[in-house]
């Protein structure tokens, strides 16, 4: 995250000139829009990052969304962030209207709209910002939502607003943004009902999570984070990495993780688990609109303290039609039962399968140093690249390398074929993956100092943004140690 130079050191310290100060951004969500005598202080609904000062993968560069990174806004970026970490929440189904001043904006309004996170409003943008708003809405309704851009100075901003607000319709929501970073007008447009106001540089995350914000469920403060792990090819050990690292984000970082086993004849998470459920996600498929935690729960195997399965049926008795409505329905009340949640998916190419690589919040492409596994993964990479512009790219994971008597592809063509290096390169080893699988154990309970296992546990790192912690050592082995040091 970067600082901004707009900032002064205290954004609340009421002593500024001009530009120089403006308080952090605040969700202010109003039953009735422009009431006049609205409280100074706006109900508030802050997104606090509890992953807070990690490094982000992939920063800004000078040249992304035409501002550098110096000039970007903090608060806004983080908040941007926080959505990322925790999982995304969606805007509702309504009608949204932006009014645009620039040209860029209305390039920035249309990147948002097409966000994953925006597919079931109906955005509509017009030219001519909050002036232009004024004058058209003389006739007609206003949206739920309104976006307004103003370049005007704050006289002339809160006088157009003040003629919008005679013909604004009281359920509306107003997002102002202008590029006066001043704390007085701040308020002055917090006390007259506007909800939320951005000031540019902005990027489309920014403009989303600004929007998100305003239609938050305060009973249900955030929803967990979506991982999918899908494999390039069949047999090239996706449900493995994805069975190992669900276990190691709920073991090693005590967080409580579902993983759901979504092969459904042939799913390979309960004998990985010496674990053979009753019920599982086949029968929460089959209701899901009976879905409530308690029976959640108890559809779920408990595999430790923190690690919850929801395995498949594992048999060829009938056959699952899994309709993408209802898989999308079981998986958001997944979601909001726990911070993590690992999808296991099938090889098979579906249209739910795809719905729910576009929707996760991470995606791991599992494939083999080969031309089919180079090929498939491309095409999955591809496609997901241009379904989610604002998202960061999905992981591809090389899985299998130096097997033995098989010709491979180096792994830095691979990357260069991709476009982007594999984030984890991991190393054959049938004596350690066999006997892993064959006592439904870990890798990481079968060979915790292997460079296999490290890799897992790097890779759990870098999908949960959070630094595993390795097991304590025992206060006889640190007396040996020092004693040895000696």
């Amino acid at each position: 995250m970067t600082a901004s130079n707009a900032l002064s050191s205290d954004p609340f310290d009421l002593d500024f000139e001009g530009e120089e100060a403006r308080p952090a951004p605040k969700t202010a969500v109003h039953g009735e829009a422009w009431a006049e005598g609205a409280d100074e202080t706006p109900a508030t609904g802050e997104l606090l990052d509890p992953f807070a000062g990690l490094p982000h993968e992939e920063p800004p560069t000078e040249t992304e969304e035409g501002a550098s990174a110096a000039g970007a806004n903090p608060i806004t970026e983080m908040l941007a962030h926080a959505e990322a970490a925790l999982g995304d929440h969606c805007v509702p189904k309504i009608s949204i209207h932006a009014f645009c001043a620039k040209g860029d904006t209305i390039e920035l309004v249309r990147r948002a709209a097409a966000d994953r996170r925006m597919e079931r409003a109906k955005t509509t943008i017009h030219e001519g910002g909050l002036a232009a708003a004024a004058t058209f809405y003389q006739d007609q309704p206003t949206p739920p939502l309104l976006i307004l851009e103003t370049q005007e100075p704050p006289a002339q901003l809160l006088d157009h607003l003040g003629r919008l607000a005679e013909v604004c319709d009281p359920g509306t929501k107003v997002v102002v943004v202008g590029g006066a970073n001043d704390i007085a007008l701040y308020r002055e447009l917090m006390r007259r009902g506007v909800s939320e106001y951005l000031v540019h540089p902005l990027r489309p995350l920014q403009l989303i999570a600004a929007i998100t914000a305003l239609y938050a469920d305060p009973a249900q403060p955030f929803i967990g984070r979506q991982i999918a792990f899908c494999g390039a090819k069949g047999g090239c050990g996706s449900s493995t990495l994805a069975h190992n690292v669900a276990h190691l984000i709920a073991e090693r970082l005590a967080a409580s993780t579902v993983l759901v086993d979504l092969d459904l004849p042939f799913g390979t998470a309960g004998l990985d688990f010496n674990q053979d459920p009753l019920q599982g996600i086949a029968d929460a498929l089959s209701q899901p609109d009976r879905l409530d935690p308690v029976l959640l729960e108890r559809m779920m195997a408990r595999c430790g303290d923190h690690l919850s399965l929801f395995a498949a049926p594992a048999n060829l008795e009938r056959e699952y039609d899994i309709t993408p409505d209802s898989l999308e329905e079981v998986a958001q009340k997944i979601r909001a039962s726990s911070p993590y949640v690992v999808l296991d998916l099938p090889h098979a190419w579906t249209a739910w399968k795809r719905r729910l690589l576009i929707a996760s919040d991470d995606v791991v492409i599992v494939a083999e140093p080969d031309l089919a596994s180079l090929r498939n993964a491309k095409n999955i990479l591809d496609l997901i690249r241009s379904a989610r512009p604002n998202d960061a790219p999905p992981r591809v994971v090389l899985n299998k390398v130096g097997l033995p008597g098989r010709p491979e592809i180096p792994i830095k063509d691979f990357g260069e074929a991709l476009g982007a290096p594999p984030a984890m390169i991991i190393g054959f080893d049938a004596k350690l993956f066999g006997q892993a699988a064959n006592n439904g154990q870990m890798i990481g309970e079968v060979g915790p100092k292997s460079r296999q296992a490290e890799s897992l546990q790097q890779l759990a790192w870098m999908i949960s943004r959070r630094e595993t912690v390795a097991p304590a050592a025992s206060r006889t082995d640190s007396l040996l140690a020092k004693l040895l040091k000696r």
